[in-house]
């Protein structure tokens, strides 16, 4: 079975990676979680640039979310990528009426990050854009688990409203383990360079 699924999978890659959004960095080829974190660092530093702007950073915790796909959905959206409508009708089939599965194609996944690129603090897009989306993706928030973080260099900055989900305001923190790496909200190295430099003591403590 393993053997089948790599063929299938190698044969999907072919065809969908193309068309996949340039922001999916999971299970894509010449990409890792360094990428990533670069790639968000770059888009909020240089939006900090603009005067009066600042961002917000939403570290997404999903409930179940690949058991939570529906088949139906997932059948279009592999319709979208140019998957042949006879492949799409044999993953539709083989997902259907189970209990437990997990597609690793798609952009579903616990690890997602929303960042708000802010100016003249219109948060509308930000605050409507995941909810939106969990909503047409039949994806559960786990407000409990979700968390926020807030990249502000402007002079003495008036207080931001928190962010509402599932009724419950979203936690606000000073530092966020992302994808492996430590980042603050004042975009500096030192947490994640000591978290990294106790990592290798502990190490070195064993080879010696």
């Amino acid at each position: 079975m393993n053997s089948f699924e790599r063929f299938v999978l190698s044969y999907l890659k072919d065809i969908t990676d193309p068309l996949l959004d340039p922001l999916q960095f999971a299970y894509r080829a010449n990409r890792s979680v360094d990428d990533a974190v670069n790639m968000a660092l770059y888009f909020i530093i240089q939006h900090l640039d603009s005067p009066g702007s600042y961002a917000r950073i939403l570290f997404v915790d999903f409930s179940s979310d690949f058991n939570t796909i529906v088949p139906a959905r997932l059948r279009e959206k592999l319709f979208q990528l140019n998957v042949p409508d006879s492949m799409c009708s044999w993953i539709t089939d083989f997902l259907t009426d189970r209990r437990q599965f997990a597609v690793k194609l798609l952009k579903f996944a616990d690890d997602t990050t929303l960042i708000g690129l802010i100016s003249d603090r219109d948060e509308s897009d930000y605050r409507g854009e995941m909810v939106s989306w969990c909503s047409m993706n039949n994806l559960e928030l786990n407000s409990l688990k979700t968390v926020e973080m807030i990249v502000d260099f402007r002079k003495d900055p008036a207080p931001l409203p928190p962010v509402i989900l599932c009724d419950s305001p979203v936690t606000s923190v000073e530092s966020f383990r992302f994808l492996g790496t430590t980042i603050t909200k004042e975009c500096k190295w030192e947490h994640n360079i000591r978290s990294l430099t106790k990592k290798a003591q502990q190490r070195m403590y064993f080879l010696r």
